[in-house]
């Protein structure tokens, strides 16, 4: 069975603050949106947040769901 090394849950950690830190995004996007319109230019930088907040998690889950050999060299 693999186990995860320590970086590899920090990885994971920092994955889930990513998504958690898009859902925040995503609420105060909805909040200005809906108070200002959706012109509004700080929508669509929390939209724009929305993206990079995703995709940085999805890289950290990857990295840190990836079973990785050991590649040190032995002697």
């Amino acid at each position: 069975m693999y186990k995860p090394k320590t970086w590899q849950k920090i990885s994971f950690g920092f994955a889930l603050l990513s998504y958690l830190a898009a859902l925040a995004c995503a609420a105060a996007m909805l909040f200005i949106g809906h108070r200002n319109g959706s012109n509004d230019p700080a929508a669509a930088a929390f939209a724009a947040s929305i993206v990079f907040f995703i995709g940085a998690g999805v890289v950290l889950q990857v990295f840190a769901r990836t079973n990785l050999p050991n590649l040190r060299i032995e002697r």
